[in-house]
């Protein structure tokens, strides 16, 4: 059992990581959306490879952080029942949810994104715009980065709910240093 929770810290630790270096991207995107301000008050002008870079900040904002989200349980929940349920009945629920409804759908984005991202790569894409950003490949590839933390973190919260389940919550704490 404690193997399986060191694969499941293991990856915790990586949605950790990338959460936190997406994360900036918000600073990032505050930033530049006061300089654009900025510059169409003063100057009456708009650079369109730095309005595109909203959209690339944007998408490793919402796309990279959504495995870091999960893990620290912050997606919308409609959780009239699941609030007054105890640890092992919640644990049911997110093991069944996630089997049912997260890998599902994230293999049909992966299946279907795959392709698109790859295309992208292969002719290199770049922005309509001449004066834009020439990276509308790495933007694309955001889909592909949504979909394996998102995958992983659901694999990581399979085994904590399993860890639940069979009785060993201990290890997730001592994983944690807290309870589920």
């Amino acid at each position: 059992m404690d193997g399986i929770a060191k694969i499941a810290r293991a990856i915790d630790g990586i949605n950790e990581v990338i959460g936190k270096i997406t994360s900036w991207a918000a600073l990032g995107l505050v930033l530049v959306q006061f300089g654009i301000v900025m510059m169409n008050y003063l100057y009456s002008e708009g650079i369109i490879a730095v309005q595109e870079g909203l959209t690339y900040m944007h998408s490793l904002l919402f796309l990279g952080a959504a495995g870091y989200t999960l893990l620290h349980n912050g997606h919308v929940r409609v959780d009239i029942f699941y609030s007054q349920m105890n640890e092992k009945k919640k644990a049911y629920i997110n093991l069944i949810g996630t089997f049912m409804i997260l890998f599902p759908v994230l293999l049909v984005i992966g299946i279907y994104g795959w392709p698109f991202v790859l295309q992208s790569w292969e002719i290199k894409e770049g922005s309509i715009e001449t004066s834009g950003l020439h990276f509308v490949y790495i933007l694309k590839s955001m889909i592909l980065l949504f979909v394996a933390s998102t995958f992983i973190q659901g694999i990581s919260m399979s085994i904590h709910s399993l860890l639940v389940i069979m009785g060993h919550e201990h290890l997730i704490e001592e994983e944690l240093g807290e309870g589920v």
